[in-house]
């Protein structure tokens, strides 16, 4: 049986004889320079690796009449009849004599080359012998265009390493934005040049105390091309007007009395604010969503805008408006937390809904003014909640929140109110109060990550077609893989992992 996640739009098996993988694996590749050579290569050395050969990679065969049989095949397709087709639709098309990868736009091929790998996994046998694809034709586009996981790296400090695992965890799934909590009250985890304090006395705190770190600015570089390489576009945050201890440690006239403010180890939240009555405020602010901006290639900054609580209403609006037009000079487009969408936003500003529990009249009126909103609720995609009330890592909130729960809803009517069209996507998040460790942020993430991403991907009606046991089972069979790539995960007793000798657990 076929395990892809997230579940295609459409998938037909085919009736006749698949396509049988035997060494040399040719893959043929269009000659355009937007084709990613890295991803074409490894794509290569997987095919080859499974067929105990070499693979051979290279343009398509002159000629409009040559049959290439025996072939992988990447096809770029353009816009044909039908108008422009969305950047990351693809289809895949199986039979006997060759595989057939084709989309309009190169980022579709990559994300059909993912589902090939998936049936290829499928398939792979425990021993030596032929590996024979099934014959099939998926056709397939995203849900939603923004599919993410946020990483607060500022309560516990994970390093670039850790990262990229994320980074490959979230592409598998075809996840494509990683939002990184860079700032709170706690530490700062980059290194600005406009403004070295912020790491020199801020970069090594963290919950608990002890050591901790931050990201050089060449260790951003070197992230951000990571994930470019693997089609996930980096969105930094830097969070404000709350959140802001770490900052006034390092820089002490932004806060009231000009001094220091102390080092921050623990979890409370909401005490902390800057405003623009302090007059090194401004200048603050425009430093480092200047230098940020410079930094990050990717459309988006995240501004934060949470958990503002001791802070004037009048002055919070006046501060997120300010923030809106420093981040619009840039360039780039702004994200908030839901909170600030009280306030008026630049043009192409998203609102992202986190808590579940609390009003969302701020993201209504910011989206009847064009905005669109980005999902996280609380209650459904909050990674850091615990699995269960006895698990140990984890906060407890928002609920308890297993597998099931982090599958088992639909963006569209999340929101009373809220029109559909102004759903921009589907973001889960992951605090790390608790966790401090690369198995234990990995333990949080999997499996709940992989079921925010068939959310966000698969229509609404394809997921509600098969259920939830139908994606269990889909998830189930993801385990020799992320043993392959060491990513700890939970054994959710929701899900019927097969037991070391082959058989079906269940609960």
């Amino acid at each position: 049986m076929l395990s892809l996640v997230p579940a295609p739009a459409r998938l037909d098996l085919g009736d006749g004889p698949g396509f049988r993988l035997e060494a040399p694996v040719r893959v043929v590749v269009p000659a355009d320079d937007r084709i990613d050579a890295v991803a074409v290569a490894h794509l290569g050395d997987l095919l080859g690796a499974v067929t105990g050969g070499p693979a051979i990679v290279g343009p398509a065969d002159p000629g409009p009449d040559v049959r290439r049989s025996g072939t992988v095949e990447l096809r770029l397709t353009g816009t044909g009849e039908g108008g422009a087709a969305p950047d990351e639709s693809y289809t895949l098309t199986i039979d006997a004599d060759q595989v057939v990868v084709a989309a309009a736009e190169p980022i579709g091929l990559f994300r059909g080359a993912g589902t090939l790998l998936q049936v290829l996994d499928s398939v792979r046998p425990d021993a030596d012998g032929p590996v024979v694809l099934p014959a099939l034709h998926v056709e397939d586009a995203p849900r939603y265009p923004w599919r993410g996981v946020m990483v607060d790296v500022v309560r516990h400090w994970f390093d670039v390493d850790v990262l990229k695992g994320v980074i490959d965890l979230a592409a598998t799934y075809k996840l494509n934005v990683l939002h990184l909590h860079l700032t709170d009250d706690q530490g700062w985890r980059l290194e600005l040049v406009s403004r070295p304090l912020l790491t020199e006395r801020s970069g090594t705190t963290q919950v608990g105390g002890g050591g901790a770190g931050y990201l050089s600015a060449a260790d951003y570089a070197e992230l951000v091309e990571y994930a470019a390489l693997r089609r996930v576009t980096l969105v930094p945050e830097i969070d404000t007007p709350g959140h802001v201890t770490a900052a006034q440690h390092a820089y002490g006239e932004l806060t009231p009395s000009g001094e220091p403010a102390e080092v921050a180890d623990g979890t409370h939240v909401g005490r902390s604010k800057i405003t623009l009555h302090e007059p090194a405020t401004l200048p603050f602010v425009r430093d480092v969503f200047s230098e940020l901006a410079a930094m990050t290639p990717g459309r988006y900054v995240h501004g934060g805008g949470d958990e503002a609580e001791t802070m004037d209403p009048q002055d919070y609006r006046e501060f997120i408006e300010v923030l809106g037009e420093v981040v619009a000079a840039t360039g780039k487009d702004l994200v908030v937390w839901q909170e600030a969408g009280v306030a008026t936003l630049p043009p192409g500003a998203l609102v992202q809904l986190w808590a579940s529990g609390m009003a969302t009249d701020g993201v209504l009126a910011a989206a009847a003014r064009g905005h669109d909103v980005i999902l996280s609720p609380s209650d459904h995609v909050y990674l850091d909640m615990k699995y269960t009330p006895d698990f140990p890592l984890g906060l407890d909130w928002s609920g308890h929140t297993d597998v099931r729960r982090s599958y088992e809803w639909d963006p569209a009517t999340l929101v009373d109110g809220l029109d559909p069209a102004r759903v921009r996507g589907v973001e889960a998040a992951l605090w790390t109060e608790t966790v401090t460790t690369r198995d234990e942020l990995f333990t949080m993430l999997l499996p709940r990550l992989v079921a925010a991403a068939e959310v966000a991907w698969t229509p609404q009606e394809r997921r509600a077609s098969g259920g939830f046991d139908d994606f269990a089972r889909r998830l189930a069979a993801q385990e020799p893989l992320w043993h392959r790539e060491d990513w700890a995960f939970h054994r959710s007793v929701e899900v019927p992992w097969a037991a070391s000798d082959g058989t079906v657990e269940s609960d």
